[in-house]
C-alpha cells in the first residue's frame, strides 16, 4: 500500500492506494464508511499521537488493514489538516468524509458516519487547568518515574546472551514467519536489562495497544476499587438495564472482568468495528445487547465486556471532567506513563478495549506496578491482592488455546507453556504483549505490527522462555 503525496502544506491531500487490488463496486456504503474510518482513525492517531509521517502510518498500519477492508480503500482521498489536527477521508459522493479529530491527551475521536466535520462539535476534552506533566522534567526523573538510569546492563557476557535473544525477535522468522517487531523491553529486579527498537521507533514513540488496553482498563478500575468508588461484587451501572425484570441487571463487575457477562455477540472476539471505525458511541452498542447465557457461567472473549466496565466506571464517578481525567490523574501520570493516550468516542466514553496508544517503556511501568502488587514507590494504588485477583483463573475458561487460560482481563501462562507458575500477560492484536513473571521479578514487553490473518503470529511464550533462559532462570 502506498500514499501518494499530492500537496505539501499545512493541509495535505493524499491518495491511499493498494497496488494490484481493483476497487470493488459491489460493497455496501456502510462497509466503505468503516474502511474510510479505519484510515482516518489510524492516520490521525499515528500523526498526532505518535508523530509519524503519513508514509510511516501507511507502511505500518494501513498495509496491515483488516483483510475485508483492503479492497475498499483503493484511491481513497485523505486530507491531513495539521493546523486543525484532523484527518478527513472521502469515501462517497453522497456523504461527508469520515473525520477523526485530535485533542490533547485524549487523542483522536471519530465523528459518526454522515456527520458534518465543519459543524460545531463540542467534543470531550480534559479540563484546561489539568496539571499535566512536563515531559522534559518527567523524563529527567530516575527510572521508573522517568528515564534517568533506566538501563542497567547485565554483568560480563550475560548481556550479550540476552541481546542475542532479543535480536531474534526482530528477524521476522524465529518466533513467527512474517512477524514485525517494533520494540522489546526486558525488566528484571526493577531495571531495564534489555531493550531494542526497530527503525522508526524509540522509547518515546507510542503505538496502539489493541487489546492490551483491556488490562490497562482493569488497572484503572482497580484503582477505583482501592478508592471505594466501585465494588466488583455489585451490579454494573448501565441505566438501560435497570428496568424492573431486566435480567442484565444481574451482571456484576466480576462477570465483565472474567469475560463472562453472558451477553450475545455475533462472533467470538466481538468485533466492534462500528465503534472502532464507524464513530458509533459506546452507549449505542451497550443498550442493545441481549443475554444468551446466565452471567458468570460462560467465558466468551468480548470487547463489549471491557467497554461496559469502563462506561460503568464513568457512571460511578459521576462528573464528566473528573471521569475523563481519572485514568491520567489516578494511574498514568502517577506511575510515569506520561506518553500514554486513552482515546474516547465522541460522547466521552473511553474505548479502552483497544484504543490506547503507549510506549514499550510505559507498558513496562505497568508491569512493575503488578510485580509490586499495586504499590508504586511506597504508595498503594491498587487493592491488596489485586495481582492475585487478575491472575486467578476465571470460573469458566477458554478452550483450544494451547492451555493458555484467562483471569480477570489478563491471560494466564505457566509450565504448560514452558514458563514459571503464576506467569500472566496483557495481550493484544498485531503482537502486543506484556508478560509478567512474578516468580523471577521479570517483565517482558514486545510490540509489533504482525499481519492480520497471515500465519500464527508471534510466539510470545517461546520468546519469553528464551529470554528467561538468557537471564539464567
Amino acid at each position: 500500500m502506498a500514499i501518494r503525496n499530492l500537496a505539501l502544506a499545512a493541509v495535505a491531500v493524499f491518495v491511499v492506494s493498494t497496488p494490484g487490488v481493483a476497487q470493488q463496486t459491489d460493497v455496501s456504503p456502510h462497509d466503505r464508511a468503516l474502511a474510510a474510518g479505519y484510515v482516518a482513525a489510524f492516520t490521525c492517531s499515528g500523526v498526532f499521537n505518535a508523530g509519524q509521517t503519513e508514509a510511516e502510518v501507511a507502511a505500518d498500519d494501513l498495509t496491515r488493514i483488516y483483510p475485508s477492508y483492503r479492497p475498499l480503500i483503493d484511491d481513497v482521498a485523505m486530507t491531513v489538516d495539521r493546523e486543525r489536527r484532523r484527518v478527513l477521508v472521502r469515501f462517497s459522493d453522497d456523504l461527508p468524509p469520515r473525520a477523526a479529530i485530535w485533542r490533547p491527551h485524549l487523542g483522536c475521536v471519530q465523528l459518526p458516519i454522515a456527520a458534518d466535520p465543519e459543524a460545531e462539535w463540542d467534543l470531550p476534552r480534559l479540563p484546561e487547568d489539568i496539571d499535566a506533566p512536563d515531559l522534559a522534567m518527567a523524563d529527567a526523573q530516575p527510572w521508573p518515574m522517568g528515564d534517568a538510569g533506566a538501563v542497567q546492563p547485565l554483568p560480563g557476557g550475560a548481556q550479550g546472551v540476552l541481546d542475542a535473544a532479543i535480536a531474534s525477535a526482530f528477524d521476522r522468522a524465529t518466533y513467527g514467519e512474517g512477524t514485525e517487531t517494533t520494540a522489546v523491553v526486558v525488566v528484571r529486579n526493577g531495571a531495564i536489562v534489555g531493550e531494542r527498537y526497530r527503525e522508526g521507533y524509540d522509547p518515546h514513540r507510542p503505538q496502539r495497544t489493541w487489546s492490551v488496553a483491556k488490562s490497562i482498563a482493569a488497572t484503572v478500575i482497580g484503582r477505583a476499587v482501592e478508592q471505594d468508588i466501585v465494588s466488583l461484587d455489585s451490579p454494573v451501572m448501565v441505566p438501560a438495564w435497570r428496568a424492573e425484570g431486566d435480567p442484565r441487571a444481574n451482571i456484576r463487575w466480576h462477570d465483565l472482568f472474567h469475560m463472562s457477562s453472558g451477553l450475545w455477540s455475533p462472533t467470538a472476539g466481538n468485533r466492534t468495528d462500528d465503534i472502532y471505525f464507524g464513530g458509533m458511541a459506546v452507549t449505542d452498542s451497550i443498550s442493545s445487547l441481549p443475554l444468551e447465557a446466565a452471567p458468570g457461567t460462560r467465558w466468551r472473549y468480548a470487547n463489549n465486556d471491557t467497554l461496559i466496565a469502563m462506561y460503568s466506571l464513568r457512571r460511578a464517578i459521576g462528573t464528566d471532567d473528573t471521569a475523563l481525567a481519572y485514568p491520567y490523574r489516578e494511574l498514568f501520570w502517577r506511575i510515569g506513563m506520561t506518553r500514554t493516550t486513552a482515546e474516547t468516542d465522541w460522547q466521552g466514553n473511553f474505548i479502552m478495549s483497544s484504543q490506547v496508544w503507549t510506549t514499550a517503556r510505559d507498558l513496562a511501568r505497568l508491569g512493575l506496578l503488578y510485580l509490586d502488587d499495586g504499590v508504586w514507590q511506597g504508595e498503594r494504588l491498587l487493592p491488596e491482592g489485586w495481582t492475585d485477583y487478575v491472575a486467578t483463573p476465571a470460573p469458566d475458561q477458554p478452550e483450544g488455546r494451547g492451555g493458555v487460560g484467562y483471569g480477570a482481563q489478563f491471560w494466564l501462562f505457566g509450565p504448560e507453556q514452558g514458563l514459571p507458575e503464576g506467569t500472566y500477560a496483557a495481550m493484544g492484536n498485531r503482537g502486543q504483549y506484556v508478560m509478567i513473571v512474578p516468580a523471577l521479578d521479570v517483565v517482558i514487553v514486545r510490540r509489533g505490527f504482525d499481519a492480520v490473518g497471515d500465519g500464527e503470529g508471534f510466539d510470545i511464550a517461546r520468546f519469553s522462555h528464551d529470554v528467561l533462559a538468557a537471564l539464567g532462570r
